[in-house]
């Protein structure tokens, strides 16, 4: 199955969809010293900053905090998420196709996708290593394909050359047992 022949899947169709944990949310006057607590007891790469509606207004990541508090050498408990956040990210409907935004992840180079229900409130967090198990298969039936293809397109030499081969370890073989 190609790319082009299968069916189009909303993200909310995704195993993972249904299983995936509660995004970690906070305001965005929150101090990243309570987020990065979080982060660290859940084990969670982000966060996604919400308003009180739960709609997403910002996401700060792990390297967000590299970056901006690490490396800015900012005090985390006096540096609220607004200051850091990546302000309104791309969010995804759960409706959306799951191809058309693994390709624009793919070209925008970003890792997370907050996803949305119809009310714009955050449903999940989609991240690139969750479309791994969807594209996998796909990769793995064109690799066999281009294979397929390139040894079979020549046939006819891969048959002289295994002739040739099968000749001469006979003929070394008789060589051998006559002398």
């Amino acid at each position: 199955m190609t790319a082009s022949t299968q069916r189009r899947m909303a993200l909310r169709d995704r195993p993972e969809y249904a299983s995936k944990p509660r995004p970690l949310t906070f305001a965005a006057d929150t101090m990243t010293s309570e987020a990065v607590a979080a982060m660290s007891e859940k084990n969670f790469g982000s966060v996604v900053v919400v308003d009180a509606d739960d709609k997403v207004t910002g996401i700060v990541t792990e390297r967000d905090i590299m970056k901006k508090i690490v490396n800015g050498g900012l005090d985390a408990s006096k540096t609220p998420l607004s200051k850091i956040m990546t302000a309104d990210p791309r969010v995804a409907q759960e409706t959306d196709d799951l191809v058309d935004w693994l390709r624009i992840m793919s070209n925008e180079r970003f890792r997370r996708l907050p996803v949305v229900d119809a009310e714009g409130r955050i449903k999940a967090v989609f991240t690139q290593g969750d479309f791994v198990s969807y594209t996998w298969p796909d990769l793995i039936y064109q690799a066999t394909q281009l294979a397929k293809a390139s040894l079979f397109k020549n046939w006819h030499f891969w048959l002289i050359g295994g002739g040739i081969a099968l000749y001469s370890i006979i003929m070394v073989f008789v060589v051998a047992t006559v002398t």
